[in-house]
């Protein structure tokens, strides 16, 4: 008897046949791979031999990526690797900032990655050479070694990667001509070569990059004309050039009608001439800070998908015409600042819809300002000569304005009431102008948004008002040298993120506001020139005042002896801040670098006067790391407490004009920051200390019109000082070499005050604020008081650097 089986039986059967059939073959294709997703053994000690030249990739403590790998698991697993999927080649590394803090070896593990085709090592702390080895890594399409400390020049042999795309040096210390080689990289997208020493110039024939889309030199060394070759790059979108002293017109060559080019940074060069006529269509265009010329770019404004424009700091003149440019414009940033353009602004900038920010300062503008500008999200106006407003209630229904910058013009009459309804305002600027009056309190309207008030230098007359109980984020109030009476508001204390407070130049009159002290982030307090009097010592305020960096109480009516503060509690003075060194730029920063053309009205930054002989002299730099203490010219008395000597970080300390007593501290040695020292005018007896003339900064320094007796302390300090420094110390002696290298013929004693020049010729009261804000946040900022010799004219050019332009005016 046969059986045959049912055809569901058979369907079944054959279907677990095939089943096992496919499981089989594909068991016996795992086995007959070389590889499947799992690395080569060549690449895994390829690279445990790279992490092992690292010994800080050993913590597992300290984050990186290498830190976990081992021969135990594969390495195409690993962090930061990448494997081919057929053949288990690693193909990406990307090992940013892991911090590998050591140099790259020409025989490193790295280079027997022969399959790489992406590397980062961006940030990772190296240092050394680039090794040629790079060139044999012949499949890389990315090279990011950016950030590092890397020196020398690029290997020629980088000119051997003919597949890369992305080549980013930035952030290095990298130096040298670039090489010719690197022209054999036809295929590259990016070339980033910023923030290094290169020079003296490009690569003659840049055309050869014809996939070039993104083009960034900024900060380097290179010089002379621009090579145009590589404006016929089709493909071209962005190009920073800034901050290097390429020279000449800048010119475009036949750049074609259909050019990609949207971003162009050709700011901090030396170019020169007109604007080219070839300048095709941009988003974001910086020209800034070099010497072209001619009249207002119509032209340019015709371009109509232009966003950004930044023309500031060159040599444009004539009226402002935007000539029939459409209004269907895209335009939402446009500085013209610093350059020489006259006349008013047209009315027909209320086309620009779009406009957000508007930058017309340091020009030769006057008339009206249109109400149209109320519209804007920041307006700076500032150093020119506007003298009123247009009607500005039809424009303040949705008001959006948050930075108003109308210093150093020509406006006067009372407060504009209309300003107290711009509620989104939070930098506030009208100093330096001819309002009178008295301040309104409807500012308590727009206290809370406000970051920066600055009503300083005009006639405002009357009290403060009280219109502080809401302004929780304001940083700095600036209401100086106006004719201000009777008390500081204590509403002041609602204000906890006061940093800078300048009443000085007024009419106040009141006992010390120690109150002040609990603001929990005060860095600088100007009391100067008021009528303040009594003791500043008063409930145990010296604990207070912990980010207190510069007090200046001069020019009043204060009393008492000078307490004994707990000088350990002044954090920022008694801390020495070595990284605080350097230049900043005083007046508006502008700018549209910074590689992403970024909002470039990001900046607030306060000048700086000094004040002498009747004249304001304003400068644009002053170094960042002013810590100061002035109570001068008040009637403190009894002896200068040694815990002063506390203040280490300490730079100018000015205690003149009292009726101080007893021995000069010994502590002021420990004061190892200090530039300047004032202590003439005063009752102190005794030697001067020895160990002032160990104090290397130490440069000018005033002990005339005392008691003090014994010889002058031998040293460079003390030799290099005017013989006036210590006339009026009957009993000093040792001046006769001294006023001999001052052209001043040797005096007895008795003699001295007779060479005294007039008072008002002796001293520089000098005032330098420098405040950095950014819309919504405080970035921070310095400030300084120093009172010295007129005679040292060549301590400002200590202070200063690449000549800084200087304004001078008739002061009022």
């Amino acid at each position: 008897m046969i059986i045959i089986p049912s055809q569901s039986y058979s369907f079944s059967g054959i279907v677990v046949t095939l089943y096992f059939f496919f499981l089989f073959s594909f068991v016996l294709h795992i086995l007959a791979s070389p590889t499947l997703n799992r690395c080569r053994h060549d690449q895994r000690d390829a690279l445990l031999e790279f992490k092992h030249e690292f010994p800080g990739t050993m913590n597992p403590e300290i984050f990186n990526h290498m830190s976990l790998w081992n021969k135990s698991t594969d390495c195409c697993s690993w962090e930061a690797v990448t494997c081919d999927a057929k053949y288990g080649q690693v193909i990406s590394l990307n090992l940013h900032e892991d911090p590998l803090n050591n140099t790259l070896k020409p025989n490193s593990g790295l280079f027997k990655l022969r399959y790489l085709q992406k590397l980062s090592l961006l940030n990772c702390n190296l240092y050394g050479e680039i090794p040629s080895s790079f060139g044999n890594l012949s499949h890389l399409t990315t090279l990011d070694l950016s950030s590092n400390e890397l020196v020398g020049q690029v290997p020629a042999s980088i000119g051997n990667l003919t597949q890369l795309k992305y080549l980013v040096l930035a952030h290095n210390n990298l130096s040298g001509k670039i090489s010719v080689s690197l022209a054999n990289l036809t295929k590259l997208i990016q070339l980033d070569l910023s923030y290094n020493y290169f020079e003296p110039e490009l690569i003659p024939d840049m055309s050869r990059f014809h996939n070039l889309e993104y083009f960034d030199v900024s900060l380097n060394l290179f010089f002379g004309p621009f090579p145009t070759s590589l404006f016929t790059i089709p493909s071209l979108q962005m190009v920073y050039l800034w901050r290097n002293n390429f020279t000449g017109p800048i010119n475009f060559g036949n750049t074609s009608s259909s050019s990609n080019l949207s971003g162009l940074d050709l700011s901090d060069n030396k170019f020169d001439g007109p604007i080219p006529e070839s300048i095709s269509k941009f988003l974001k265009l910086d020209i800034s800070n070099n010497s072209f010329s001619g009249r207002f770019p119509t032209s340019l404004f015709t371009i109509p998908s232009l966003q950004w424009v930044h023309l500031g700091a060159n040599n444009f003149t004539g009226p402002i015409d935007f000539g029939n440019t459409s209004s269907s414009f895209n335009l939402r940033g446009l500085s013209l600042a610093d350059n020489k353009f006259v006349g008013l602004i047209p009315e027909f900038i209320s086309k620009f819809l779009n406009l957000g920010e508007l930058d017309l300062s340091n020009n030769k503008l006057e008339g009206r300002v249109p109400c149209c500008l109320l519209r804007l999200s920041m307006l700076k106006l500032s150093h020119n000569s506007f003298s009123g407003f247009g009607k500005s209630s039809e424009v303040l229904d949705q008001p959006q304005l948050s930075a108003l910058h109308l210093d150093s013009n020509s406006f006067r009459g009372p407060f504009p009431h209309w300003i107290c309804e711009i509620i989104s305002l939070k930098i506030l600027d009208l100093s330096k102008n001819s309002f009178n009056g008295s301040i309104p309190p409807c500012l308590g309207n727009i206290a809370y948004s406000l970051q920066v008030l600055n009503l300083g230098n005009n006639n405002f007359s009357g009290i403060l008002p009280d219109v502080f109980v809401n302004a929780t984020n304001l940083n700095a109030l600036d209401v100086s040298r106006n004719r201000l009476e009777g008390k500081l508001p204590k509403t002041l204390i609602n204000c906890t993120y006061m940093e800078f407070l300048n009443v000085e130049g007024n009419q106040f009159k009141d006992k010390f506001p120690s109150w002040l002290g609990s603001m929990p982030f005060l860095n600088v307090l100007i009391l100067r020139s008021n009528q303040f009097y009594g003791p500043i010592y008063q409930d145990q305020v010296y604990i207070w005042f912990q980010y207190l960096e510069v007090i200046d109480v001069s020019h009043n009516d204060f009393t008492g002896t000078f307490p004994a503060f707990d000088f350990s509690s002044w954090h920022q003075m008694t801390t020495l801040n070595p990284e605080n060194y350097g230049v900043i730029y005083m007046g508006y920063s502008i700018f549209l670098n910074n590689h992403n053309f970024q909002n470039p009205f990001s900046s607030y930054i306060s000048s700086m006067e000094i004040v002498h002989k009747g004249v304001d002299i304003e400068f644009e730099k002053i170094r960042t790391d002013f810590v100061a203490i002035d109570i001068s010219r008040n009637r403190f008395y009894g002896k200068i407490p040694e815990s002063i000597g506390l203040l280490k970080g300490l730079r100018f300390l000015n205690l003149s004009n009292n009726a101080f007593t007893s021995n000069i501290p010994q502590s002021l040695a420990n004061m190892t920051n200090l530039e300047t020292l004032d202590l003439s005018q005063n009752q102190l007896s005794g030697q001067i200390p020895r160990d002032l003339g160990e104090l290397s900064f130490l440069s000018t320094m005033n002990f005339a019109h005392n008691k003090l007796e014994g010889p002058i302390p031998r040293g460079a300090q003390f030799q290099s000082q005017n013989c006036s420094s210590f006339m009026d110390n009957p009993k000093l002696y040792g001046l006769d070499d001294i006023c001999i290298k001052t052209h001043v013929p040797n005096p007895r004693p008795q003699e001295l005050e007779d060479l005294s020049e007039p008072e008002e010729e002796q001293v520089i009261n000098w005032i330098a604020a420098a405040i950095a804000y950014v819309p919504g946040v405080f970035c921070g900022f310095v400030i300084g008081h120093i009172f010295i010799s007129h005679k040292h004219e060549w301590f400002m050019e200590k202070l200063l650097r690449n000549k800084p332009r200087v304004v001078i005016r008739s002061a009022r």
